[in-house]
């Protein structure tokens, strides 16, 4: 009887994937580009409505009405931005996650399980925090879900600014949380932030879904026939009274994300390419133009810690957001077969989920349902939400920072190609023909460096040989 082969515990933040690294890198690059624009669109609108010249332009522009009113769709800009641009972004959001279900780290449950427990953690204990302050501090628990987000762009935008060489196992975790963080975020929505019910337009949304699933399902193609569908659901998602976002969500995770035989994308990855840019790219930066406008004066700052609902939403994001990431993933290690890589440290999984408490995006959205129909307290909110991110993005600067050579060495460890095939070499260390093409480029680079050190010794005894040279009469002064 063979005794069964002993397994390796599997490493926590080990070495992606090749092809998943090749994804990674692909979307993470294109979130970076839409951070540094959703940067610049906060800071643009933190002017805009606090410039006293400006202020009223602001206003009107955001509070500006258009649309058919007949439909039930005449909105202001900043409601259509919320309403309407962020399903684009929840479209996205509902194509990564089901590509991580189908062929991403979400596909193998023991994988899985650490992204999902550090995402589930980092939602729960910001809302515990929320919760514990303002019960303690008197105040509306309304808002308990406004820290629990994090903003991925965002978050990759201070990791641009910052420099740092964070391995892609880090970077691939902090976006798996963000998209189990989204699809929470949307349920959370959908569930603790609908009002009134429409069910007309309800069933209307409904089967509008179940016929873009079949025109999948039997390979209609063509964007002509999918884009004024998807807008007809999106318009009765947002009439039945469930926040329209969820209609981008559900259209996102119908769309197919593994591939065919002679693919080179599946029909999800290829339109999550197409529209990707136009979510961090356009979507979510005037989103942001549109909801980060809130006064920042010295008094209004200095009252976001003596509100519990302020107070609340900044403790949630710096240490909430923190504590429960960074528990979570300690529990899913130290209660599993699973152990932290070699190259990395425990230091490096807190900076990471301190890094996680930029909310962003989706906090000022669930800002504005909680407490809808306040509007000194919903701006309040929106100004402990930037502070909290600020405050959190400092912190993980700081911590990041510390550990950056670290991270450039591992970097430049990942992604050297010696052999110049285009696959980084820690990916082929175990096939022969890498070997051999290393040997051949070493043998080219011994090959050459022997010419060259022939034709410098023939120079040097060219040099010896000639009379008066270097090479005569050294007792001779010069």
């Amino acid at each position: 009887m063979t005794a069964p082969r002993p397994t390796s515990p599997r490493k926590a933040f080990g070495r992606l994937s090749l092809p998943e690294r090749t994804y990674v890198a692909d979307a993470l690059r294109t979130e970076t580009v839409g951070g540094v624009l959703l940067l610049a669109a906060a800071v643009i609108a933190l002017l805009w409505a606090n410039i006293p010249a400006l202020h009223d332009s602001y206003e009107s522009v955001s509070h500006y009405h258009l649309g058919p009113a007949a439909l039930g769709l005449d909105l202001s800009v900043a409601h259509w931005a919320a309403d309407g641009l962020l399903a684009i972004f929840f479209f996205v959001a509902g194509i990564e996650l089901k590509r991580e279900l189908v062929a991403g780290d979400l596909r193998d449950p023991k994988a899985a399980a650490l992204p999902v427990v550090a995402a589930l953690c980092g939602m729960a204990v910001p809302a515990l925090v929320y919760t514990l302050t303002t019960v303690t501090g008197g105040g509306s628990p309304d808002g308990w879900a406004v820290p629990t987000a994090t903003d991925i762009a965002f978050a990759l935008a201070v990791l641009a600014v910052i420099g740092t060489s964070l391995p892609s196992a880090l970077r691939a975790f902090l976006l798996t949380l963000a998209v189990v963080d989204d699809l929470c975020a949307i349920l959370i929505i959908a569930v603790f932030f609908t009002a009134d019910l429409n069910f007309a337009a309800l069933g209307g949304a409904v089967a509008g879904l179940v016929l873009f699933w079949l025109l999948l399902r039997t390979g209609v193609r063509g964007w002509y026939v999918y884009v004024p569908l998807g807008l007809v659901v999106w318009a009765l998602m947002y009439n039945s009274g469930i926040h329209a976002t969820v209609a981008g969500v559900a259209m996102g995770l119908m769309l197919r994300c593994h591939r065919h035989e002679g693919e080179d994308r599946s029909p999800g990855e290829h339109i999550e390419h197409l529209v990707r840019p136009l979510s961090a790219g356009l979507a979510v930066p005037l989103f942001a133009l549109f909801s980060a406008g809130v006064a920042v004066s010295g008094g209004a700052l200095a009252d976001v810690f003596t509100k519990p609902e302020t107070l609340g939403v900044v403790l949630g994001l710096v240490v909430g957001k923190a504590l429960g990431i960074f528990g979570g993933t300690w529990l899913t290690v130290r209660f599993t077969r699973a152990s932290l890589s070699d190259d990395l440290a425990w230091a490096d999984v807190f900076a990471v989920a301190t890094l996680a408490g930029i909310g962003f995006t989706v906090s000022l959205l669930i800002g504005e349902l909680a407490f809808e129909g306040d509007q000194t307290m919903t701006n309040e909110v929106k100004a402990a939400v930037l502070l909290g991110s600020l405050i959190a993005a400092t912190f993980a600067t700081v911590l990041l920072k510390i550990r950056n050579a670290r991270y450039r060495r591992m970097w430049e460890d990942e992604e050297r190609d010696e052999d110049a095939d285009g696959i980084p070499d820690v990916y082929e260390e175990d096939d022969p023909a890498y070997h051999l093409r290393l040997a051949a480029v070493y043998d080219r680079k011994a090959a050459e460096h022997r010419r060259i050190a022939q034709e410098k010794a023939a120079a040097r005894h060219g040099l010896a040989e000639v009379p008066g040279g270097a090479g005569e009469d050294h007792h001779r002064p010069a």
